[in-house]
């Protein structure tokens, strides 16, 4: 069966609606021509189709994950789960690849395609494969001057020997959090190119309970001690004073930049008990001596607000990330409730 198979509208032509919309509200290029035949490819059935509910990015909505960052204040960010709900995870893997050396050739240069070649190579190979789920997602941002960024989250599916294929300096990082942190388990490593540079991380499951406290030896060791007061006051304020994460609730990330390791820690918002409704009244009031940064999360969460909504959706989840220079600062990831499947399609999806 053809993944392009129905006649009716394509949820394609709501989701450039949206990134065009947001674009506009946001001060930045247009997305939409640059990615509009992956868009094609991957929002092909018409909106509410309960197939869409079936994915690993954002499960029972369409898989398409706006986000805001502190550090990139007025850009456009967006992630999706590239192709049809019945793609296998080899034809994702190959299809992020594919994008994403397409619009670093087109918006950067064949240096960066070249750099990307090497990076992504141990997590493409044709044997890589068969124990996959999902196989990777796509994500790429955009700022006034056209394509900002681009990325493939490669899915490892918990295979402890990729760290072995990381970069020498990632590596080091990578194996003091993995010794002195319990229970991390591989998820994906982002393969990111920017304009001037390009970067890799891994990302972790946390499979056991975290008391926050207890990350300090491990930061410590990565000279980032320093900013775990930082990390643990903005967590506890979202969190209504809470300082420990329930196992299956959060994620990790570690990478190695210009400024030595940095450490992002994922709170799945969701998977953690009395989480407060107001959180993010409480996030907010955390930014308010960064009047710059809470003045772009508002502008941008009215960017992703419809007309006739009174809130963009529904948050999955608050993410904070640090290195030896820059103190937390913080990231949200979006649920837009227009891409959100109506209660009795998820009822069939599950």
């Amino acid at each position: 069966m053809s993944y392009f198979s129905t006649p009716s509208q394509p949820l394609m032509h709501k989701v450039e609606r949206r990134l065009r919309s947001a674009a506009q509200r946001l001060g930045t290029t247009d997305p939409v021509p640059s990615v509009h035949d992956l868009l094609r490819r991957t929002f092909f059935y018409p909106e509410g189709d309960e197939r869409y509910g079936h994915n690993a990015l954002t499960p029972m909505a369409a898989p398409f994950e706006p986000s805001f960052s502190e550090m990139q204040p007025s850009i456009l960010r967006f992630t999706i789960e590239p192709l049809p709900p019945q793609a296998s995870s080899i034809d994702r893997r190959n299809e992020s690849t594919r994008e994403m050396r397409r619009l670093l050739d087109q918006n950067i240069g064949t240096d960066a395609v070249y750099w990307f070649d090497r990076a992504s190579e141990p997590y493409r190979g044709i044997g890589n494969g068969s124990l996959l789920d999902y196989g990777a997602f796509f994500g790429s941002s955009y700022d006034r001057n056209g394509l900002y960024s681009s990325k493939v989250y490669y899915e490892t599916n918990g295979n402890g020997g990729v760290i072995e294929g990381l970069p020498v300096a990632l590596f080091r990082t990578v194996q003091v959090a993995t010794q002195m942190i319990p229970g991390l388990k591989p998820l994906f490593t982002t393969i990111a190119a920017e304009r001037e540079s390009g970067s890799q991380r891994l990302t972790f499951a946390c499979t056991q309970p975290i008391r926050l406290a207890d990350l300090q030896p491990a930061l410590d060791q990565l000279g980032l001690g320093h900013r775990l007061p930082g990390l643990m006051q903005t967590i506890g304020l979202v969190l209504g004073g809470r300082f420990d994460i329930p196992a299956h609730a959060a994620l990790m990330a570690f990478g190695e930049g210009p400024n030595g390791p940095d450490f992002e820690i994922y709170l799945l918002l969701a998977h953690i008990p009395d989480v407060p409704p107001s959180f993010l009244s409480l996030l907010t009031m955390g930014l308010a001596e960064r009047p710059r940064s809470l003045a772009a999360l508002e502008r941008w969460i009215g960017a992703f607000t419809p007309e006739d909504e009174h809130w963009p959706g529904r948050f999955s989840i608050v993410s904070l990330r640090t290195d030896r220079t820059s103190p937390p600062r913080v990231s949200l990831y979006l649920r837009p409730v227009e891409f959100e499947l109506q209660q009795e399609a998820v009822s069939q999806a599950a």
